[in-house]
């Protein structure tokens, strides 16, 4: 099995730091198995058989039929959709049919900007497209509004019969407008597990639907995540990569340590640094606590940020994703030989050059001695990013136990989401 690994040692950190905390360490591994069960998410790796089933086969019925596959969603609904596509297929996927083989262009509407909205809509064809409606509640006003939209286009343009085929449900099974909508239209539908919340979804129809679509193995994504699950179970946390991640993290924040950027270096996982803020964000910021997490880019970002993150305020840690092996390679051609200070390029690989800054990055972030810590991908593939999404939900779950603080709710959100309703009048707001 290739597995993720997280290399720690430019924390910063002694061994007697982390003994100090042994008691809340201990602590927060026992709640973890005393929760476990409550954790609907950690059981997806397992469960969903039937679903993986039900969803190949609503794939293999519809592909032969769209082009477009347009998913309504928001935060987490987006989020992880968005970064998975991004690893694993190609960066211009939507552009050419050779990049897609039989599977349909990927869009993720995951803001209610009129003019991105008109836009889109402006260059798919209704007759082709499907639409992805993705609300456990099916209150989310973002999503709902797009959601009432898109239902009337379709029935202007295709009539109400056949634009039921058009729209597909991911909402909870029992609960809320969604679930109520679907049924009424005939809608087909996938259930959010009840205890999966939409930053913890990714694993679930959220994230397989869309994936299945354009031709992620979701097998091999569940089978990476249950290896992740194993190891997450090592009774020596610090071998334990989403503890020694949670750990780490903890420590740093009662040192004043208040940011955490993630960093990756390949284009590819440039989106797990924006589902991660997300996932760490919301989830941990309450109560006067939290860390601010900040998305960053390799290299494009050492020429915008990095400055600041080793000679500014040592209020940071550095959370690098690297890649052992892209599987892509370019050559720079030997040529400038006469001007030393590019020709030095000539010969070697933009994969290699890529590799090498963000060593150098490491290196200057750790002589100036600002904590940084890498988790390096074997390859990018279904199995590894399994790995890499269920690790950074448990180490969230992990950092909320060490914090004293409920992982799993997000009241400053939906103080907001009340004051839209207020706003627009909603009965009872």
């Amino acid at each position: 099995m290739e597995k993720i690994m997280l290399n720690f040692n430019n924390m910063g950190v002694a061994q007697s730091e982390i003994a100090g905390i042994g008691d809340k360490i201990a602590d927060a591994v026992k709640a973890m198995g005393d929760k476990r069960s409550k954790m609907a998410w950690r059981d997806l790796p397992y469960n969903q058989d039937a679903v993986v089933c039900d969803i190949l086969e609503y794939a293999e019925e519809m592909l032969p039929k769209i082009k477009s596959l347009v998913v309504l969603g928001i935060g987490g609904s987006a989020l992880g959709p968005i970064a998975l596509q991004q690893a694993l297929r190609s960066q211009f996927y939507n552009l050419h049919n050779q990049f897609r083989d039989d599977f349909p262009q990927l869009f993720v509407l995951d803001n209610i900007d009129p003019a991105t909205m008109l836009d889109l809509l402006a260059v798919i064809d209704p007759e082709t497209t499907l639409f992805s409606v993705v609300s456990k509640s099916g209150a989310t006003s973002e999503t709902m509004a797009q959601f009432m939209i898109v239902k009337g286009l379709l029935e202007r343009e295709l009539g109400a019969e056949k634009a039921r085929r058009h729209i597909v449900c991911t909402t909870d099974a029992e609960n809320g407008n969604l679930i109520k909508i679907a049924r009424t239209e005939g809608y087909k539908t996938f259930y959010i597990p009840s205890g999966v919340g939409g930053r913890f979804s990714q694993l679930c129809p959220v994230g397989l639907l869309p994936a299945a679509f354009t031709g992620v193995d979701i097998k091999a994504l569940l089978a990476g995540a249950a290896d992740m699950d194993k190891m997450c179970q090592n009774a020596d946390y610090m071998a334990n990569p989403a503890c020694a991640f949670a750990i780490l993290h903890y420590l740093a924040m009662k040192q004043g340590k208040n940011i955490t950027v993630m960093m990756p270096y390949t284009d590819k996982l440039k989106f797990m640094a924006d589902w991660f803020a997300q996932l760490w964000g919301e989830s941990l910021g309450k109560e006067g606590m939290g860390q601010t997490p900040v998305k960053a880019l390799g290299t494009t970002d050492q020429h915008s940020q990095v400055q600041l993150y080793v000679d500014g305020p040592d209020d940071k840690i550095v959370v690098f994703l690297g890649v052992e092996d892209l599987d892509v390679y370019l050559q720079i051609p030997e040529d400038f030989t006469d001007m030393p200070s590019i020709g030095f390029l000539g010969g070697n690989t933009l994969d290699e050059l890529l590799q090498a800054s963000q060593k150098a990055t490491e290196y200057a972030l750790t002589k100036a001695g600002r904590a940084n810590m890498t988790i390096t991908l074997p390859v990018i593939d279904e199995h590894t990013m399994g790995q890499l999404f269920y690790m950074l939900e448990v180490a969230t779950a992990f950092a909320g136990e060490l914090m004293g603080i409920n992982a799993f709710d997000q009241p400053g959100v939906e103080e907001g989401k009340n004051a839209v309703y207020r706003h627009f009048g909603r009965p009872g707001y």
